[in-house]
């Protein structure tokens, strides 16, 4: 019996990306996490009932941000919101007091079964949880609904500073992830040493989920060659070469070039020069599945898969 609650929270303004139904889907299938938008894209035209919408301006949204940080948050572009997200579970404490545990996380995702990975046993010993090994993972991360990590992102040097500048720094991946794990370049036991200097770094499990594809960092088998066809079926995800599952596939480096490794970065994404990236019918994609490749959201090709 699963009872811990955990609720994502998402604030993301412009418009909706084409492939934000399957994204619900995969939401959908996931019934014991909650997600809250605030959003000024309208209502998708799927619902989920554990997917709940505020809707909301990006400028009222950033005078909320500004009243309750006491900051003049104020940026020209929506991709700043990133660098909120060491700040989420504060500014929207209201939302979440019902909940166990918070998330932070992106939409360029389709998950798979979350709870399958994220435990009742890991959320009975951690407190934060992230998916890479070295770093807390901006795209998707959890902590414990206590005033210590709703509070955290004070403790980031000049955070007002850094909140206010236009620019995206990336807050979360770099200076609130070394909150979390200091030292991620010495050895393991040298890094438990380490934790007693600070109690945000005990009760922290960063362990490599393998969701990111085209990234530096090693796949399963030790290779830097990632798999290239994945599949989502009856809210399952897995690819053409691993015979496991997967808790999600983060797809960024199809779409955009700009966190690809140096030597990949030259070419265009693979995305970029599609017409179109879903090829699918949500209908039919939610009866028989889908897959994700270069080639955008297709039809499940049976000969790719495994077997």
């Amino acid at each position: 019996m699963q009872h811990h609650k955990i609720i994502k929270i998402i604030p993301y303004f412009g418009q909706w990306p084409e492939w934000f139904e399957l994204y619900i889907e995969s939401c959908k299938n996931n019934p014991q996490i909650n997600w809250l938008f605030y959003t000024d894209c309208g209502e998708p035209k799927i619902k989920s009932p554990n997917v709940r919408f505020v809707h909301i301006s990006f400028d009222e949204y950033k005078r909320f941000v500004s009243e309750r940080l006491v900051i003049r948050f104020n940026p020209s572009s929506p991709y700043k919101l990133c660098d909120l997200k060491p700040a989420l579970g504060f500014i929207h404490e209201l939302d979440i007091q019902d909940y166990d545990f918070f998330a932070v996380g992106d939409i360029d995702i389709i998950y798979g079964q979350i709870r399958d990975f994220i435990t009742d046993d890991f959320l009975r010993r951690y407190d934060v949880i992230g998916t890479h090994k070295r770093r807390l993972s901006g795209h998707f991360a959890i902590f414990r609904n206590i005033d210590k990590y709703r509070q955290a992102f004070r403790k980031i040097p000049d955070w007002q500073n850094l909140m206010e500048m236009d620019k995206h720094l990336g807050l979360d991946e770099s200076k609130f992830s070394k909150l979390f794990v200091r030292h991620k370049n010495h050895p393991l036991w040298l890094q438990k040493l380490w934790s007693y200097s600070s109690s945000y770094q005990r009760r922290v499990l960063y362990k490599e989920q393998y969701s990111t594809i085209l990234s530096p960092i090693k796949w399963l088998d030790g290779s830097s060659d990632h798999p290239q066809q994945w599949f989502w079926k009856d809210g399952r995800l897995t690819n053409d070469r691993d015979n496991r599952e997967f808790m999600y596939l983060h797809f960024m480096n199809w779409k955009s070039n700009r966190w690809l490794p140096k030597k990949l970065r030259e070419a265009p994404a693979a995305w970029s020069s599609l017409d179109r990236l879903v090829k699918i019918d949500i209908d039919q994609a939610r009866q028989n599945g889908f897959q994700i490749s270069s080639k955008g959201f297709t039809s499940i090709n049976p000969d790719n898969m495994q077997g």
